[in-house]
């Protein structure tokens, strides 16, 4: 985890092709997609320029309500997001928040630990299949 509590990393495949991978094991996983914003199409819309960025919203109740309960102020941060976005050197990455820096943000008390914890491993291992 870096100090912003941001977890970013490289991924082998394009933008699209990496939220497009990052769908299918979400899917598979049976967790609720909510939202799939292209940002870079939003842009053109208006006629600027936006290197490929898309952000794919997500949750589960299961996962999110025992942290909600500890310390409603973290359904700001929730449901889940990742972004899958290109650098200027072409180079594809996917980022999203780390579960643990989300509950000292907002002062999450150790009975959510264990759901912190499960959170943090499950979100992983979805960046892993989207980026590998």
């Amino acid at each position: 985890m870096s100090d912003d509590g941001l977890i970013t990393l490289a991924s082998n495949h394009p933008v699209r092709e990496t939220m497009d991978r990052l769908e299918a094991v979400l899917r598979e996983k049976g967790i609720t997609i909510f939202a799939r914003i292209d940002h870079a199409a939003g842009a053109a819309a208006v006629d600027m320029p936006l290197r490929p960025t898309e952000l794919m919203i997500f949750g589960n109740p299961k996962s999110g309500t025992p942290l909600m309960q500890s310390r409603q102020s973290i359904g700001i941060d929730l449901p889940l997001k990742m972004l899958g976005w290109q650098d200027a050197g072409g180079k594809a990455w996917l980022s999203y928040n780390d579960p643990a820096w989300l509950a000292r943000r907002h002062g999450v008390g150790a009975e959510a630990e264990v759901a912190v914890a499960g959170l943090a491993k499950a979100l992983a291992t979805l960046a892993a299949g989207a980026v590998a």
